[in-house]
């Protein structure tokens, strides 16, 4: 190990931990100490980080408010140091450590996932996707056995709150609305067609047909466990109903048979 990667690695230590003897390597004046350099060095790492955190979870720290947001942030900090070169991806266990931070309630963890997909929707490579007319040139005795990869974008949650109409609001600057949870969740969906991020919600079927797809089932099996909410008969023309939508909306990007 070269001597500059070792102090690194020991600056690195100190500024997420505070321990490891690093003093030793950094000078200091009569004006300016070496504790002091260290305290500014450490300050100016915190807050970049609760900056990429409030950058990543607008919605998020709206709802806790500056102060608790701040508060929140340093222990996630202490839980979870940056261990990625990218500051991009120092936020992808928030959704984990507010569900620890407040079981009781699920709202932030929900909102904190949500906007964690959008992030990550915007972000996905940008694959070419299939239009309407893809379908077209499927042979009919080749759909039974047809598969389907989705856009690299495409994200599917659950969530119990009303989540996307509170981020809507936020984001959006308009009038605060209530805080709701649902009896039973709501299945949703995140994608990016273009360079615009999109959402919406979905039937139980087709959120079934969507986790199923991404598991890399068939049509003909997909029409079978749509079977569950419609009968034999109408299952393909519902499946196929589906399919159609999924192409119109830029979601599907190979036809696989």
């Amino acid at each position: 190990m070269s001597n500059l990667l070792a102090l690194q690695r020991k600056m690195m230590q100190w500024l997420q931990t505070e321990t490891g003897d690093i003093s030793n390597h950094v000078f200091g004046t009569k004006k300016v100490s070496v504790d002091l350099r260290l305290s500014v060095y450490a300050n100016a790492y915190r807050y970049r980080l609760i900056d990429a955190l409030s950058d990543n979870y607008p919605s998020v720290h709206t709802l806790l408010g500056d102060d608790a947001f701040y508060q929140k942030s340093l222990i996630y900090i202490r839980a979870y140091p940056s261990e990625h070169f990218s500051i991009r991806y120092f936020g992808s266990h928030l959704e984990a450590f507010l569900a620890q931070q407040r079981p009781d309630n699920s709202l932030l963890a929900e909102m904190a996932q949500f906007e964690w997909c959008l992030r990550a929707a915007f972000d996905a490579n940008d694959t070419p996707t299939l239009d309407l007319d893809a379908a077209q040139t499927i042979e009919p005795e080749a759909w039974a056995d047809l598969r389907f990869r989705l856009h690299p974008s495409v994200a599917r949650l659950d969530l119990e709150w009303n989540v996307p109409q509170l981020w809507s609001v936020i984001d959006n600057q308009g009038k605060q609305i209530p805080f709701e949870i649902s009896e039973y969740p709501i299945a949703w969906l995140v994608w990016r067609k273009q360079l615009k991020t999109y959402y919406r919600s979905l039937a139980v079927d087709e959120a079934w047909a969507l986790d199923h797809v991404m598991k890399g089932n068939s049509f003909a099996a997909l029409c079978e466990g749509v079977c569950e909410w419609v009968d034999e008969e109408h299952a393909p023309a519902r499946v196929a109903g589906f399919i159609h939508t999924w192409l119109a909306a830029d979601l599907v990007t190979e036809l696989i048979t």
